[in-house]
Order: C-alpha cells, then structure tokens, then sequence
C-alpha cells in the first residue's frame, strides 16, 4: 500500500502544510472546514502570514529557520484541541511545516509508561 496525502484527506483532525516561504500546500478535509469562514480550501496557495499576527508570524519564521517544534492547547469554541506544530523536511533540510489541530477529551487519561 502506497500512502499518500489521500491518508490524510477525512482523518478527523486537521492537517495543514506550508511550504518553507509560509505558502499553505495542503490542507485536508477537516482543515478546510475548520477554516470555513476564511476560505476553507481556497486559502491553498495563500500565505500562512496573511492569518497570523505578527507573534504568531514570528513564531512560524523561527520553526522554518530552525526546525523547531511548537506544541500547545487551546479551548476553542467550547473544544479543547492539541495543536502541534513541526517542520517536514525534503533532502534533510527544513521544506516547511506540519500543523496537526486534534479535539482531544476535556479528561483525558495519562498514562506513564517504563
């Protein structure tokens, strides 16, 4: 089995990938719906800076120039979500980024494992 973006089109989080200028390359399904209300899928093709504040851009510049990783909670819209942000690479250099957006469990079990 090939795995392809097509993996990712209904997963039930949401995936949004950049390119290493900030260019949205992809975005599945539930990506699109999440961001409905700016464009949904039309906003492929656009930059990830025209969305963000200029803390948020600095952020997003800094994990491209560095390949560095931002993870985070948040409660949006009465849904706690696990926002993970991480570069991908092409030839082992830094091609862009990863967004992963997850509704995760208001209690959610943690486990600690040997």
């Amino acid at each position: 089995m090939e795995i392809t973006e097509d993996f990712l089109k209904e997963t039930p989080f949401a995936v949004t990938v950049c390119d290493n200028d900030g260019i949205i390359v992809y975005m599945n399904d539930k990506a699109s719906a999440t961001w409905e209300a700016r464009g949904g899928a039309s906003l492929i093709g656009k930059s990830l800076y025209d969305c963000h504040g200029e803390r948020a851009t600095a952020m997003i510049k800094n994990m491209l120039a560095t390949g560095s990783t931002n993870a985070y909670t948040i409660l949006k819209n009465g849904q706690k979500k696990l926002i993970y942000q991480s570069p991908w690479h092409k030839e082992g250099k830094v091609a862009g980024l990863v967004e992963l957006s997850i509704v995760i469990p208001e209690k959610m079990p943690h486990f600690v494992r040997g």
